[in-house]
């Protein structure tokens, strides 16, 4: 992701003749990938131990995160977020601080409510059912209390996810699917998994994870609708194309393979790994964040258009893409694997 940062930034210096601050910024916005549009190529269980299924989906989840310090020095430098004398406001509170306290505040929070949980369920037969909640509460929770602390958000929501699945983890997830009355709750079968020592935590993570892939799908629907809306009223320069063509063929297969040197990646990983890289949500989150921030508003067109113009590249070319390209990838794998 740096190096997709600083590869968008003397693009587009080079080709829109943007200011050192402005070029920045864009690339922090275009160079998180999308972890809720890639879900064609995420892991499928918490055992997935394929590399390029593991990479991409870590990756998504993230630098969702880590760009946000790009932002702030992209901002900083238009003169709009205080760097600091020499920029060690930006180092020490930007990058160290909101970095590792977005993580630090996830984490306790996943690993807290976690046991909370499985305590109560496991010792008072209590806080069964509902684990919808319980994931969109930790969400909330974790990102509150992380800008609270004036850590990053997302950061802070990934490691909490992260820490919730490490839980008291089995060695094996049972497949029990919940069926919920009307009222809510669960009947003595679901009840009896919910609350055994040996699988309560894999119980509960196993619904969580299902609806999380529900919020994903409907996530990937607002981001195409929120999308489609905005484009019409989009200007996307000519010059915009060169960097649109760079990004897909050129940046992140460049960022990829320096990245990955000396990595135990096959070749063909390499190669999807470098053609995934799929802009999304975290994209529209950043313009957002830096249109709010006082965005002048030339630059924000500019800056928009090609934004925009990104997501729904991607959109069409990784969707349309993904599915036969990993059902072929899989093809190989098992013809290997025999």
């Amino acid at each position: 992701m740096t190096l997709t940062v600083a590869l968008i930034a003397v693009t587009g210096a080079l080709l829109l003749d943007l200011p050192l601050g402005a070029a920045i910024l864009l690339g922090a916005i275009l160079a998180p990938t999308d972890p809720v549009l890639a879900s064609a190529v995420q892991v499928e269980s918490s055992g997935d131990r394929d590399r390029l299924r593991f990479s991409l989906t870590g990756e998504g989840g993230l630098n969702d995160g880590t760009a946000f310090p790009f932002v702030m020095l992209g901002l900083g430098l238009l003169g709009l977020h205080d760097l600091g004398t020499g920029g060690w406001r930006w180092l020490a509170m930007d990058v160290v601080w909101a970095t590792a306290g977005g993580l630090l505040v996830g984490g306790i929070l996943g690993a807290f409510i976690g046991k909370l949980v499985v305590y109560l369920r496991t010792r008072h037969q209590e806080a069964v059912g509902l684990d919808e909640f319980l994931a969109l509460g930790l969400i909330a929770l974790a990102y509150g209390i992380a800008v609270l602390a004036h850590t990053y958000g997302f950061l802070a929501v990934f490691a909490a996810g992260l820490a919730l699945q490490r839980v008291k983890e089995q060695s094996r997830v049972i497949h029990v699917f919940s069926t919920e009355h009307p009222q809510g709750q669960a009947d003595n079968g679901t009840i009896a998994h919910a609350i055994h020592a040996d699988h309560a935590s894999a119980y509960m993570m196993q619904a969580v994870r299902g609806f999380n892939e529900q919020m994903e799908r409907i996530g990937e629907l607002a981001v195409v609708l929120l999308v489609g809306a905005l484009l019409p009223f989009a200007h996307i320069p000519t010059s915009a194309l060169g960097l649109l063509a760079a990004l897909f063929l050129l940046i992140r297969p460049t960022s990829v393979w320096l990245g990955l040197l000396g990595a135990p990646i096959l070749r063909d990983q390499r190669f999807m790994m470098a053609w995934f890289g799929i802009r999304g949500i975290g994209s529209i989150c950043y313009l957002m964040y830096a249109i709010n921030h006082g965005l002048s508003l030339p630059l924000a067109e500019q800056i928009v258009a090609i934004t925009l113009a990104v997501v729904t590249v991607s959109i069409v070319l990784h969707g349309i893409s993904a599915r036969p390209i990993m059902r072929r990838y899989w093809k190989r794998r098992q013809h290997q694997d025999q």
